[in-house]
């Protein structure tokens, strides 16, 4: 989906696996990293310092889940390859507001083990200098300063790990394991089921929302009662109870408040973000119960649950895929609901 200038919630199927080597072309020098607001893991990298070593920077938000599902390759990768001259920099560029917090990305860096360096790019100046549109994105570059690779989305995985060793072997790095990392993803960073998956990335502020089917519609930026509609349609969504329906996100704003969803896929995951300095209890139900072996990581067999950061949670898991209507329910005001993810 077009935000701004930019794309976001690239997915992919991963490409088959190439047999030895892959094409790699001249695709220009490596931009600046000039611009980060804050470096984290390590002090301030420049293009120019990193000559001589083999570089991969990817653009990350911290609550995309088509970036956390390529983060455990990317962390492999940084690990296997560290001291065979590879240069692994995560740039962090915010979709959302609360991404611009500082203690909120340190928070999330550390959670998800990321030890290599972490570029802030809080004002999208290293992204512009990429001409960047997408999270996730990767470019590879070599040890002369060119990238000679990318990648927009999740897959590839086989294939970018085979233009990591190209690129180390061109730069006299040859002494590593050509086998390629072995992943067991857990959590949210699972792969999603995109050969079954029916339901797009869905946002809930006025901006980018689609499929909104309570009756009379949204009232921007100020308070209004919402219903459910008799029924949904596959992709449509509702609130119930008081609403107030920002740019970025509805918020909640007493008790009871609800977001019902139609969707098809395995796989449901929710951006939120609780009321300021303190928590919120909720609720999920899946076709009207408890979601029992189906629940996230984020909530129990009953679907119960604790909105104290701002974060993704994942709500759904391996949930046999069809048609299913999924409900959450607040038990207090001041709950924000951003943007509905599936896999």
């Amino acid at each position: 989906m077009l935000v701004g200038a930019f794309w976001t919630g690239v997915k992919s199927e991963p490409r088959p696996v190439m047999p030895a080597s892959v094409p790699l072309r001249f695709e220009g020098e490596l931009p600046s990293l000039n611009g980060a607001v804050q470096w984290l893991n390590s002090p301030q990298l420049s293009a120019g310092g990193l000559r001589g070593k083999v570089v991969l920077v990817e653009f990350w938000t911290y609550t995309c889940i088509n970036w956390r599902r390529t983060l455990p390759y990317v962390r492999a990768w940084a690990e296997k390859y560290r001291n065979q001259g590879l240069v692994v920099i995560g740039a962090h560029a915010p979709e959302f507001s609360f991404e611009k917090d500082l203690a909120n990305v340190r928070e999330f860096t550390h959670e998800f083990g990321i030890e290599y360096p972490v570029a802030v790019d809080t004002d999208f100046r290293i992204w512009r200098s990429f001409n960047n549109q997408y999270w996730p994105a990767l470019y590879l570059a070599d040890a002369q300063g060119h990238i000679r690779y990318h990648q927009f989305g999740e897959g590839a995985y086989q294939e970018t790990e085979l233009a990591i060793q190209q690129l180390l072997e061109a730069a006299g790095h040859p002494d590593f394991s050509h086998d390629l990392v072995t992943i067991d993803p857990q959590g949210a960073e699972k792969p999603g089921n995109w050969r079954e998956l029916g339901s797009p990335e869905t946002y809930i502020g006025y901006e980018l929302a689609r499929g909104f089917a309570s009756p009379a519609g949204a009232a921007a930026d100020r308070v209004r009662a919402y219903t459910r509609p008799p029924e949904l349609a596959l992709n449509q969504w509702a609130l119930t109870g008081s609403w107030t329906i920002g740019q970025e996100a509805a918020v909640s704003n007493g008790p009871g408040g609800r977001v019902v969803y139609r969707f098809h896929a395995r796989d449901v995951n929710l951006i939120m973000a609780p009321p300021k300095g303190s928590s919120l209890p909720f609720r999920v139900l899946i076709d009207g119960q408890p979601p029992g072996a189906a629940h996230g990581v984020d909530v129990d067999e009953q679907g119960r649950g604790t909105l104290d950061r701002p974060m993704m949670y994942q709500l759904i898991r391996a949930l046999p895929v069809g048609d299913h209507e999924f409900e959450i329910e607040f038990a207090g005001p001041g709950a924000s609901v951003f943007d509905f993810t599936f896999g």
